[in-house]
């Protein structure tokens, strides 16, 4: 075996090894808690620049 074999083979059954081990709710979660991650950071950014308007002379 060329030691590019054994590279894809090794990736091959870590990827294959990792994507067993995923379930569905898990993938849920993250996409929920990035959909409230980005959502608390536009408002938050947009609360901040409201303010700073108000304070500037």
């Amino acid at each position: 075996m060329k030691l590019n074999d054994i590279r894809v083979s090794m990736l091959g059954g870590t990827i294959c090894s990792i994507w067993a081990g995923i379930s569905l709710g898990d993938v849920l979660q993250t996409v929920l808690t990035a959909a409230l991650g980005t959502l608390v950071s536009f408002v938050t950014s947009r609360l901040l620049g409201r303010y700073s308007k108000r304070r500037r002379p």
